[in-house]
C-alpha cells in the first residue's frame, strides 16, 4: 500500500488562511455593496406612483427584478 504525505510548512498554511480570509472579506464587501444599491433602488422606485412607473415602462411587479439588475450592473 502506498502512502502520500504532503508536508506543508507553517508559513504556507498561514498564507493560505490569510488568503482565504481576504477573499471572504472581499466577497462580503461586494455583496454588501450590491445589497445597498438594491435597497436604494427599491426605495426610490417604490416612491413613484403607478403613473410615473408606467411612464418609465415599468409595472410594480417588476421592481425587484429592475433593482437586482441595477445592483449587478453598478458593482461590476
Amino acid at each position: 500500500m502506498a502512502y502520500y504525505n504532503d508536508v506543508t510548512r507553517r508559513s504556507d498554511l498561514i498564507e493560505r488562511i490569510l488568503t482565504s480570509a481576504g477573499n471572504y472579506l472581499a466577497t462580503a464587501a461586494e455583496r454588501r455593496a450590491k445589497y445597498r444599491v438594491y435597497k436604494t433602488t427599491i426605495r426610490e422606485l417604490d416612491m413613484l406612483s403607478n403613473r410615473e412607473l408606467a411612464d418609465l415602462g415599468l409595472h410594480r411587479s417588476e421592481l425587484k427584478r429592475v433593482a437586482w439588475e441595477a445592483a449587478e450592473n453598478t458593482t461590476r
